[in-house]
């Protein structure tokens, strides 16, 4: 009798528990550390560094957090094929959207600050995220949504649209660790609560992209 061969396969439903309460974590320490521990948050303000604090704020939650449910819909949204792809198009928009106005904010706070733009890697690193995350929503829009390709050229498109998608949100999560690198550093942080609640939110964002991407390649069951 041959023996039972043992199963190790994993779904991805218990890594996408773990990754909701991550987006939950992150979100808590993030909002501590700018309205509590910094200035607070405004977009027109005599003190420039509410209007600066935007930026991680839309990048953070509106772009790497809620982008990574939105590569995450497939697997967590309950209902149809059509009801999901709707689900994580629209979350790709609010994302898209939201890292827009994140960069606009902290484009207005350089300007009213007479501070020089894009001479950091985070913000070359930033610029090219934001347009490849445009661009690939566009060509995901134009060949899925509307008006759709054949159905041919989706199933050829689809694995490059799923790898160009994970590429474009790990450039997300490797630009926000370098944000807040920079601004630990630009801040003098050394080891106090503050400086705690900018390493925990960096290693938190870490785990959510790896989470999004094991949730990507289990199977949902």
């Amino acid at each position: 009798m041959a023996p039972r061969k043992s199963s190790y396969q994993v779904s991805a439903t218990p890594v996408t528990i773990f990754a909701h309460l991550l987006v939950v974590a992150v979100t808590v320490l993030l909002l501590v550390w700018l309205v509590d521990k910094r200035e607070g948050l405004a977009f027109k303000s005599d003190n420039k560094l509410k209007i600066f604090n935007l930026h991680p704020l839309l990048m953070i939650i509106g772009f790497v957090l809620i982008g990574g449910e939105a590569v995450m819909a497939y697997k967590t949204i309950p209902g149809t094929r059509r009801a999901q792809k709707t689900v994580h198009w629209l979350l790709h928009l609010i994302a898209l959207l939201a890292g827009v106005i994140g960069i606009y904010a902290v484009f207005k706070f350089h300007h009213e600050s007479g501070i020089p733009n894009m001479y950091t890697l985070h913000s070359w690193l930033g610029m090219i995220t934001i347009c490849l995350y445009g661009l690939q929503w566009l060509l995901a829009f134009f060949s899925y949504v509307f008006p759709g390709a054949e159905m041919s050229a989706r199933g050829s498109f689809l694995p490059w649209h799923t790898f160009f998608g994970l590429v474009v949100f790990f450039l997300a999560i490797c630009t926000a660790e370098t944000g807040l690198v920079q601004k630990f550093l630009f801040l003098g942080l050394f080891r106090d609560q503050e400086a705690l609640i900018v390493n925990f939110t960096g290693l938190l964002i870490l785990l959510f992209g790896i989470s999004v991407g094991l949730t990507v390649v289990l199977p949902k069951t």
